[in-house]
């Protein structure tokens, strides 16, 4: 029988190399997705490309350096970020254990190694988390927000992976409810 493991050990050297850049098909995705806010991470979380829905409603990713665009990073280390999720718990909980999968399957990942080790010692709660070994994959599901602009925002989240560019994650967001969309038009008209 052939194991996960044993696919995982077959993926080309360099994989992890390439992940860290987009396709210039997927970044012209994220363009035509407007006006859902919509990004591309790689295996690690790193936002390697976002349309200006995501920017207005999570923050202007331009505006960090690029060590600091990740996913992770932002929502435990960011001060604006850090308060931006209402049900910040379970959103750690879960980033957290899609890294944990993220490090099994890229065990020689340096910058993953190293982002885990700079959110261990800088978050109690990370290590914490980190240290209960919860492993998951999810693709979809919904967040509550809090936006300095337009208030409270419940957005459905949708997470795909490009068949060419398996280490690369497409995640889009929509309203979860009229008073949520109401709040995301807004965002957008500005």
């Amino acid at each position: 029988m052939f194991s996960c493991r044993r696919l995982v050990q077959q993926r080309p050297r360099g994989a992890d190399k390439l992940a860290a850049t987009a396709s210039p098909s997927l970044a012209g995705l994220l363009a035509d997705l407007s006006p859902l806010p919509a990004m591309l991470m790689n295996h690690r979380y790193d936002i390697l490309v976002w349309n200006s829905e995501m920017a207005r409603l999570l923050l202007d990713f331009d505006t960090l350096a690029p060590s600091q665009r990740n996913a992770m990073w932002l929502c435990l280390l960011h001060p604006e970020m850090r308060e931006r999720y209402v049900d910040r718990e379970r959103v750690v909980r879960e980033g957290i254990a899609h890294l944990r999968t993220a490090w099994a399957a890229h065990p020689e990942d340096r910058a993953l190694t190293d982002l885990i080790a700079e959110c261990a010692t800088s978050d109690e709660e990370f290590a914490r988390l980190w240290a209960e070994r919860d492993v998951k994959v999810n693709g979809r599901g919904r967040k509550v927000m809090r936006h300095p602009g337009v208030g409270v925002i419940a957005v459905r989240f949708e997470t795909l992976t490009p068949l060419q560019d398996p280490d690369h994650l497409l995640v889009i967001y929509r309203a979860a409810d009229d008073q949520s969309q109401s709040a995301l038009d807004e965002l957008c008209a500005r």
